[in-house]
Order: C-alpha cells, then structure tokens, then sequence
C-alpha cells in the first residue's frame, strides 16, 4: 500500500513539474519583447508617448488660435462701430444737389445718329 502511494506521489510530482515546464515556456513566448504581448505593450506605449506630444502641440496651435481670433474679433468689432459713426454722421450731411420731385425728373429721349457717309 506505501509503494503505491509513493508511485502517485512521484507521478503527481512529475506531473506538476512537466506542468510548471509547459506553463514557463509559453509564459516566456507571451512576454517576449519581439513578438509576444510585450511587444505589443511596448509599441503601445511609444505610440502613446507620440500621441502625448502631438496632442500638446495640437494644444498650444488651438490656444495661438483663439488668441489671434480674439484679437481679429476685436479689431472687427472697432471697424463695425467707426463705419456705423461714419454712416451716421453721412445722413446729417446736406445732400449737393437738390432732390428732384419723381414727377418732375426729366424723362429721357432716345436719340438716333445717322452718320454721314463719305
């Protein structure tokens, strides 16, 4: 009875070692840095060190932005009020010449020129 229960013991030693074996091997393909998912990662992790960087540079040209739009706003907003002031003032302005009735405008006449043949 001992003999038999020291066969399964070496057999279940050895079984949880040829177990341990297999999982070690395919633990080292699954982290390997060329191929595995630690390749992967890593790759992952530089694109996401790039996207960092554009994403603050994309970040400072939209700031830039604004600031350059605020200040062309402004300088819209200033333009808009002076012409409205400069039409306002025009309608306090006497006109040159007088206004003419409707009625009393002179009606124009078709004139036909025959030209002399020489």
């Amino acid at each position: 009875m001992e003999i038999i229960a020291d066969i399964l013991l070496v057999a279940g030693a050895l079984g949880a070692g040829f177990y341990c074996f297999v999982l070690s091997r395919r633990l080292s393909k699954f982290t390997d840095l060329e191929n595995g998912v630690g390749g992967a990662v890593a790759v992952l992790s530089a694109q996401v060190d790039d996207l960092t960087k554009t994403l603050a540079a994309a970040q400072s040209s939209a700031g830039n932005s604004a600031q350059s739009l605020t200040a062309l706003t402004e300088r819209a907003e200033d333009a808009s009020r002076k012409l409205e002031l400069l039409v306002a003032s025009m309608h306090d302005l006497p006109s040159d010449r007088p206004q003419q009735a409707p009625e009393e405008a002179p009606q124009s006449e078709t004139v036909f020129v025959r030209h002399a043949a020489n």
